[in-house]
C-alpha cells in the first residue's frame, strides 16, 4: 500500500503537487505517528522530486527579479525553519488552518490575476516575492502539503509565469525546501526507526515522478493548467474532509 500510495504521491507531484497529502495519509492509515509520518514524507519525496527536477532541467522558465538562484535561497532557508517548527511546535492548530490556506491558495491560483487587476494592485517588488517565498517554504519545512500548489498560486498572482510555464519552477523550489527540512529530519526526527515504510515510499515517489513528469511533458499547457487546478480542488476538498473527522 505505501509503495502504490508513493507512486501516486511521485505522479501527483509532477502534474502539479498534493503528492504528500497521499503519502501522509498513507502512512497515517498504517498507524505511524502523525509528526513522525509528516517527517517521513519529506524524506521520502525528495527523491522524487529530484528525479522531476531532472526530467524538467531544460524547460526551466523563471520570472526575473528575484533570480532563480535568491528564490531557491528563500526556499531553502525557509524549509530548514518549518523543519524545526515541527519537532518543537504542536501541531494540532496549524493542521486545522491547512484546509483553509489550500482553498485560498486554489482561489488565487484559479483569480490571482484577475483580482489583481480588480483590485488595480500593482505587480509586488523582488523583496516582497522572496519573502513571499520564504513564509511558503517555511509552511512547506514544516507540513509541506501541497505547497507546491500555494507556489504556483502565489506566482499567478504576482508575475507573469503562467501556472503550466511554472511548473518545472515549482517542482525545483519544492526539492529545496525538502532538501533542508530532510537533513534535519533524518539527524533530529526518528524517521529512520522504520526503514522498509521509507523505502517503499520512497521508491514508488521515484517511480511515479519519473513516469508522471514524462506524462506531463506531452501535455498541452491548456491542459496542464485544467489538471492543476483540479488537483487543487481535489486536495482542498479532501484536507477539508480529513479535518472534519
Amino acid at each position: 500500500m505505501i509503495l502504490l500510495a508513493g507512486v501516486a504521491a511521485g505522479a501527483l507531484n509532477a502534474v502539479g503537487g498534493g503528492g504528500s497529502f497521499v503519502a501522509l495519509s498513507a502512512l497515517v492509515a498504517t498507524g505511524m505517528p502523525p509528526v513522525t509520518a509528516n517527517a517521513t514524507t519529506t524524506v521520502a519525496l525528495l527523491p522524487g522530486n529530484a528525479t522531476i527536477a531532472w526530467v524538467y532541467r531544460r524547460e526551466l522558465e523563471a520570472f526575473a527579479p528575484p533570480s532563480t538562484l535568491g528564490l531557491t535561497l528563500a526556499s531553502v532557508l525557509g524549509g530548514a525553519i518549518g523543519a524545526g517548527l515541527l519537532l518543537v511546535l504542536p501541531s494540532a492548530s496549524f493542521d486545522a488552518a491547512v484546509p483553509w490556506l489550500l482553498a485560498f491558495a486554489t482561489v488565487v491560483l484559479a483569480f490571482g490575476r484577475r483580482l489583481t487587476r480588480a483590485l488595480r494592485l500593482g505587480a509586488p517588488g523582488p523583496a516582497a516575492i522572496l519573502a513571499g517565498q520564504f513564509l511558503l517554504s517555511i509552511y512547506g519545512g514544516y507540513f509541506g502539503g501541497a505547497v507546491g500548489l500555494m507556489m504556483l498560486a502565489f506566482w499567478t498572482a504576482t508575475t507573469t509565469l503562467d501556472p503550466a510555464r511554472g511548473n518545472p519552477l515549482r517542482v525545483i523550489q519544492v526539492a529545496a525546501v525538502y532538501l533542508t527540512a530532510t537533513v534535519i529530519f533524518l539527524f533530529a526526527a526518528d524517521v529512520l526507526d522504520q526503514p522498509i515504510r521509507l523505502v517503499a515510499l520512497l521508491v514508488g515517489a521515484v517511480v511515479g515522478g519519473y513516469a508522471g513528469a514524462h506524462l506531463v511533458r506531452r501535455l498541452p499547457a491548456s491542459l496542464l493548467k485544467a489538471l492543476v487546478l483540479t488537483t487543487a480542488v481535489a486536495m482542498t476538498a479532501l484536507f477539508f474532509v480529513r479535518a472534519a473527522r
